[in-house]
């Protein structure tokens, strides 16, 4: 059995953690099947987003004509597309798999893992030991039990990335990020899409005006059907046809496409790596259960990133690296101790139109039982947003109201990402309040002047609920 000082399992975010605990002259294993980086170098964030941005460059000169300029689109390079992504994956993944494995520090261990007992594991032909272990073994595609589904074949974030030619059509089987972002991608190539989802509402969760708001814009590109579940799948010929229920009513309607995408959620790798076998306790779905300072219900064994089924986004991942540096590493008692803060977690949905957000929602709130103002804005109450003529765009903010101190916010539309991120400051301020804004000069005219109005009309909210029914928008393209 080798012992090391510590063992990380997985190679993105944990990665960090590896790192820097080699440059404190600890011996470290990082074991990680793969591929090196984990989901947002090889399969996530940085592909996705190097195929999306080609997308929003076409969406751009289409709407270019609102404005009275008439672009025209020549042609799409699907293969010069697909290549560049993977020269940048494969080019960083290489990089970084070189410096791992010349870390002297470091043992760089590439197969699968799982605990064998308390605070050891197996890795391919070796035993490994410690009493300091950091699990970062992200997640992967959960695969609902859809009759005919695996018979059919599908697609997944993953394996799309391999595809060496656009299907004529396409059936996207979820509601969520994922769908809406390669939604965006394979209709702006001129695919014929198809968005099955269970919620009455695209992208759960987010923001229902909102929410609404993007998928009545995607909705001109893409079929957008919602409150349905999907019940089966067969192939006919070179088709394959989804049988979908209405979720509402209980009538089935069928559909058919080339190919299907699967975007039904997310699972933990938990089951590979049986952690329980060393006393780390998960929930019911197989998430790993930290405390406020990311540790596990086992001594010395902390987890971070996916594997937690929080906020599964990159850079959550990796400020929750830094705190698990700092307790595992660095912290002298348990005075010291960083407890994990997530009041302002960013994200985007890059769609179209982009979604971007932070924090608390105003139904988030309510539900809370918390007393709060909401401030919104349109993208045309400005001069900027006029000149862009952009109708949909929206900002949304959510206060508290005997404190003033900023809960969220939400922003669709050009630029979003941007937009919420300053909020993200605003949230990390001594007295997180507007002040800041208030106290500012503004440039005009920019999409700033949105943000800013957002925070200058804030009322007492008037909560009305969505009907719980199936909703269809568009027809197609």
């Amino acid at each position: 059995m080798e012992q090391f000082d510590l063992i990380v399992i997985g190679s993105g975010a944990g990665t960090n953690v590896a790192s820097r605990a080699a440059e404190k002259g600890l011996r470290v294993a990082l074991v990680d099947q793969g591929p090196t980086g984990g989901t947002c170098l090889n399969n996530g964030c940085i592909p996705s987003k190097m195929l999306i941005y080609p997308a929003d460059v076409i969406r751009s000169i289409q709407d270019a004509r609102n404005i009275g300029v008439h672009a025209e689109l020549n042609e799409v390079d699907f293969n010069r597309i697909m290549s560049r992504m993977h020269s940048v994956v494969d080019i960083a993944r290489s990089n970084l798999e070189e410096a791992l494995e010349n870390s002297e520090a470091l043992s760089y261990i590439k197969v699968r893992a799982e605990f064998i007992g308390d605070y050891v594991l197996k890795a391919g032909d070796r035993t490994i030991t410690s009493k300091k272990m950091v699990i970062a073994t992200g997640a992967r595609t959960l695969v609902p039990a859809i009759a005919g589904l695996q018979e059919a074949g599908f697609l997944d974030n993953v394996s799309l990335l391999q595809l060496a030619e656009l299907p004529r059509s396409l059936i996207i089987i979820g509601g969520g990020y994922i769908a809406c972002e390669f939604g965006h991608f394979f209709s702006a190539l001129g695919v014929d899409v198809t968005i099955i989802g269970r919620h009455p509402l695209l992208l759960k969760g987010e923001d229902a005006e909102a929410a609404k708001l993007v998928s009545q814009r995607l909705s001109q590109f893409v079929r957008v059907i919602t409150g349905h579940e999907v019940i089966s799948v067969e192939k006919r010929g070179k088709m394959k046809a989804v049988s979908a229920k209405n979720r509402e009513d209980g009538r089935v309607h069928q559909f058919e496409a080339e190919e299907i995408l699967l975007a039904a959620g997310r699972q933990p790798n938990s089951d590979l790596l049986h952690p329980e076998r060393s006393g780390v306790e998960t929930d019911r779905l197989g998430w790993i259960v930290v405390n406020q300072y990311l540790e596990t219900s086992k001594k010395g064994i902390y987890a971070l990133g996916d594997a937690l089924g929080k906020h599964m986004y990159r850079h959550t991942a990796n400020y929750e690296a830094e705190v698990v540096i700092h307790n595992l590493l660095e912290a002298n008692g348990e005075l010291e101790l960083e407890k994990v803060d997530y009041h302002a977690v960013p994200y985007a949905v890059f769609t179209y139109p982009t979604l971007a957000g932070v924090g608390m929602k105003e139904q988030e709130a309510a539900a809370k039982g918390l007393n709060v103002l909401v401030g919104r804005a349109g993208y045309m109450d400005t001069a900027k947003g006029v000149a862009m003529g952009e109708e949909s765009g929206l900002v949304k903010v959510v206060l508290e109201e005997e404190t003033g101190k900023i809960l969220g916010a939400t922003v669709v539309g050009p630029s979003a990402a941007e937009l919420a991120q300053q909020v993200v400051y605003l949230m990390n301020t001594e007295y997180q309040d507007l002040m800041p804004v208030m106290r500012a000069q503004v440039i005009h005219p920019t999409l700033n002047e949105v943000l800013v109005r957002a925070f200058s009309e804030l009322e007492r909210p008037t909560i009305t609920s969505i009907a719980n029914g199936s909703i269809v928008q568009g027809s197609g393209k």
